[in-house]
């Protein structure tokens, strides 16, 4: 008589591919701007007052930093919590690491991106671990913002 141990599912298919690419274009009104400024208590005026950042070396309002970055974190945890042909995935951040270096304005299209670089199996975590490179960009040459992050990826047969 033989005691069997513990089961656990199989490992599961990596949820992404390297090379794979997660894309969104956004566009944040004046009042998206503002609203989202004040939601995370950013009172920095270059967000809101169309008079105090018209003197500033941008002319006009733009949106935070934290908002643009949020909506990229956002595009790629949501990709993968939810894929299109499996039930929903638990996805967390493990690390994310932006660099600022051009604004976005009202009212103009912000190309979103990811782009999955590195996949790794992690039996200590119990899922994937994804490095992804991504960005925003506007219509000017320089990048509005440049990120890399890695997730953690278990699908739905590997939770307890």
């Amino acid at each position: 008589m033989s005691e069997a141990g513990p089961q656990h599912p199989p490992p599961s298919t990596p949820p992404a591919a390297v090379g794979d690419a997660i894309k969104r274009t956004d566009r944040y009104s004046r009042e998206d701007i503002e609203a989202f400024a004040l939601a995370c208590r950013d009172r920095n005026p270059l967000h809101s007052s169309a008079a105090q950042a018209q003197p500033s070396r941008f002319g006009e309002v733009i949106a935070s930093g934290q908002h643009t970055s949020s909506m990229l974190l956002g595009l790629a945890t949501s990709h993968f919590a939810r894929p299109l042909d499996a039930p929903a995935s638990e996805v967390l951040v493990l690390h994310v690491n932006f660099a600022f270096s051009g604004p976005v304005f009202a009212n103009e299209d912000v190309h979103l991106t990811w782009q999955v670089i590195e996949i790794a199996r992690n039996a200590k975590l119990g899922g994937h671990v994804l490095l992804l490179n991504g960005g925003a960009r506007t219509a000017r040459p320089k990048p509005a913002l440049v990120a890399r992050a890695s997730l953690l990826v278990k699908s739905a047969l590997e939770r307890p």
